[in-house]
């Protein structure tokens, strides 16, 4: 049986100087994936990207695969910052603005390095560890689900975790999409009525 691949770093980079070989190696990782795959991504290809030995990158990272999750798992907490803000800023706001924020919002992430996000969407699973996804997933959700409980009054009674997954599925597989698959081909003009269908999608399933 194949062994499982070691993807948690070796140890934590503390000092200003191994914080910043850690974030080369995690920048060059990214770069490399984007251009060639993760099948011709390589330890001494990354290394070398990075300026820096392949021993040095062995230092903190076991594999290839440790260094995908460190991908993963940066470029999970920089769409995870626009999706918090987005969700504090709506908090108080009615169901319709807040849905229009939230779609506006999710397109706005996965324009953050939308060729990265693609190719992550597709070798996540080979790095044998898909937990920060699933963080990342599980926060969104409890989020969304806890702008509903707040605002029950404005829809028609619903099972607030069916209604949770049925919006934030929604939303995320539109913009997903649409950022991914069609971004070359939509316009601004277009990108804006993506989000009055996607916000009236939403809103008239709650009500």
């Amino acid at each position: 049986m194949a062994r499982k691949p070691l993807t948690k770093p070796r140890k934590h980079a503390s000092q200003e100087r191994s914080r910043a070989t850690v974030d080369a190696l995690i920048e060059a990782t990214a770069r490399i994936l984007v251009r060639d795959g993760f099948d011709k991504a390589s330890t001494n290809r990354i290394a070398e990207k990075a300026g820096v030995s392949v021993g040095s990158l062995y230092q903190y990272f076991p594999s290839k695969e440790a260094l995908v999750a460190a991908v993963v798992e940066r470029h999970n907490q920089e769409l995870m910052e626009v999706v918090r803000a987005a969700l504090a800023e709506v908090a108080v706001l009615p169901m319709e603005q807040a849905v229009r924020k939230l779609v506006a919002a999710a397109i706005q992430a996965h324009r953050i390095d939308p060729g990265l996000h693609r190719v992550l969407a597709e070798q996540i699973p080979r790095t044998g560890r898909p937990g920060n996804t699933e963080v990342l997933n599980r926060e969104t959700y409890a989020l969304f689900r806890a702008y509903l409980e707040a605002h029950c009054d404005e829809f028609r009674e619903v099972d607030l975790g069916l209604a949770t997954f049925v919006c934030v599925t929604s939303i995320e597989a539109l913009t997903h999409t649409a950022v991914l698959d069609h971004s070359e081909s939509l316009s601004d003009e277009a990108f804006e009525a993506l989000v009055d269908e996607a916000t009236r999608l939403v809103v008239r399933y709650l009500q």
